[in-house]
Order: C-alpha cells, then structure tokens, then sequence
C-alpha cells in the first residue's frame, strides 16, 4: 500500500489526476472504474484542464461507474448518471457509448446486476479503479454488512448514508433508500486501486479501514488485500 498525505484537497485532486492519466497514457483503452460524490469533482477537473490541453486523450477510455441509485434516470440532476455527465463525460472526448452506469430504473434489477458483472467480465476487467470512502467505510454503496457482498447488487442505503448524502437533495426524505452497486469482487479484481479521501471527518475510518481488523463491518478494509493500492488523503 502507498499511502500520500499531503496539505490541500487540490494537492490531492491532482496526485489522482496524475495517476489516472498515467495510466490512460500508458494504455490508452484503459478501462476505469469511476467514482461520484463531492470527493473526486476536483480530480475531474484537474483531467479535463489537462484535456483541453491536449494532454490527454480519453477517445479509446471505457469507463465503468461503480454504483447508481434505484429510480433515477439518467435526467434527474441527482442521478449518478447525470453526475458524471456533467462532471466529466461532457467535457472530454470519451465515447458516451463506452461509459456504464448501473440502470437504477431497469425493469429487472436483478438481471441488471447480472449484466453489469457479465459486462465488466467481458471487457476484461478494471485496469485502475478510483475510489472513496464513507464514514462509515463504504465503498462504492457497499455498506457495512454482516459479509462481503461479491457481485453486483441492490442495496439498502445505511442511515449514515442517507443522511451524508441529502445535502445534494434539499431534504433528508428525497433521498432514494435502495441503490445498486458494483460488489467487492470486480473492485477487488482491479488491477490497480485509487482511493482518495478528504477532510479530518474522514481520518479515523480511514485509520480503522486500512490498518484495522478487515472486516464486513468496514468494507473498505477488505482493500489491505489488494497487492496495488493508493491511498492519498488530505485534511482539508
């Protein structure tokens, strides 16, 4: 495990930006496993400055999403979707039809479990997957749990979830109670790890999650397991 703690949510933005287009330069049909929330919009950023710069070219990128919620579609400004759209699709030259969200409003919610899992098999898997954490340790909408859910699933969103989270719906009772997410195994599967954290609210799971007992209780603490992981975390 590398683990980067540096002053300010820009150094840290940047550190992951850095990383992440490391390795689309490196592979330019990378596959990445994205991430939403108020963590990574700074190292979204910091991608497509460098972008309209031409130092980047996301045209052969495929990127996976790691989690959306049940009964919004793609046009509710709240959507995961929608998130990524207007945070970072919209302004690059990634090909929208090699971009994957889960299907919160799929008829079949199991089925599309199914398919996501089959989808990210068949592309051959995440090349490097970015990440944050909750303050109760979630990954993706992972939530502490009596086991390690493998594959993708629907989820019960924890309260501590659903209350983090209301401050993007105006009100506590907006926010969806059930969401879909990618399971512990195609994350875990990665070839490499990003996680990115910030704010002193943050330090004490992140403390528990990566050098506590691992257990379903911290789901991030299943990510000592991983053999190439990055870890960058900033106070502010």
């Amino acid at each position: 495990m590398k683990f980067l703690n540096v002053d300010t949510y820009q150094e840290m933005s940047r550190q992951a930006a850095n990383l992440i287009s490391a390795q689309v330069i490196m592979k330019p049909d990378s596959i990445l496993g994205l991430a939403t929330g108020s963590t990574p919009i700074g190292t979204y950023k910091q991608l497509i400055e460098w972008y309209k710069k031409g130092d980047i070219d996301f045209s052969k990128v495929i990127s996976i999403n790691l989690d959306e919620y049940v009964g919004l579609d793609a046009n509710n400004i709240n959507s995961y979707r929608y998130f990524m759209d207007k945070n970072l699709f919209d302004k690059i030259n990634i090909v929208k039809e090699n971009t994957f969200v889960p299907l919160g409003t799929a008829e079949n919610l199991e089925e599309e479990c199914k398919k996501y899992d089959e989808n990210i098999k068949q592309l051959g898997g995440i090349d490097l997957q970015l990440l944050g954490i909750g303050l109760d340790g979630h990954i993706g909408f992972n939530e502490p749990s009596e086991v390690f859910t493998k594959n993708t699933h629907i989820v019960d969103l924890d309260k501590s979830t659903i209350e983090a989270n209301s401050r993007f719906f105006g009100s506590i009772d907006s926010v969806p109670k059930k969401a879909i997410t990618m399971g512990m195994a195609s994350i875990m599967r990665a070839k490499k790890i990003l996680l990115i954290a910030n704010g002193k609210g943050k330090k004490e799971i992140l403390n528990k999650a990566l050098f506590g007992p691992i257990t379903p209780q911290i789901p991030a603490s299943i990510l000592q397991l991983h053999p190439d992981i990055t870890v960058i975390y900033s106070e502010e």
